[in-house]
């Protein structure tokens, strides 16, 4: 093979159907508490930055070390949800997102795979449309129409993300 095949671990059947299947059950558990906000929303109601987490750590460190110092106006038991159900999704994010860092990692990999392929595949084409072999010309010109006539020899290589299809 004349390029390097960068992940050649793949997914069988089974495996997709159960991915499938275990983020079904994950949508059906999550959505009936997740909240959609519009743009206007997130820009109201944003996130705390750190520092007013540490305001939030302390209040909540006062209310259970020394509750007679907290606000009778404060529902604490709400309070104590609250920031119970922040410390859930925050974790469920990280590990999420850790996934979603692997999975976009290995799309890469098999992404940049099959473009190397498509261009070996298009220099054989061009190749055989040179000795005239019968339907060549028209695949070199299928897929001649994606690659950029007006660069120069000095012009960035694109990235494979720039390059390979989603």
């Amino acid at each position: 093979m004349p390029f390097e095949n960068l992940n050649s671990v793949h997914f069988i059947a089974a495996e997709k159907t159960s991915v499938a299947t275990h983020l079904a059950a994950l949508e059906a558990t999550l959505m009936p508490k997740v909240k959609n906000l519009s743009a206007e929303e997130r820009q109201k109601y944003g996130s705390i930055n750190e520092q007013n987490k540490l305001i939030v750590n302390k209040a909540r460190d006062y209310r259970t070390s020394q509750p007679t110092l907290s606000s009778p106006d404060v529902d604490w038991v709400e309070f104590q949800n609250d920031f119970d159900s922040r410390d859930f999704l925050q974790s469920t994010i990280l590990r999420l997102q850790n996934m979603i860092d692997g999975l976009s990692n290995n799309k890469i990999l098999h992404d940049f795979d099959n473009y190397q392929a498509a261009l070996t595949d298009y220099d054989y084409a061009k190749y055989k449309a040179s000795t005239k072999v019968a339907g060549f010309e028209n695949k070199v010109t299928a897929i001649g129409q994606f690659f950029s006539r007006t660069g120069t020899a000095s012009a960035p290589a694109k990235t494979v993300d720039e390059t390979a299809t989603s």
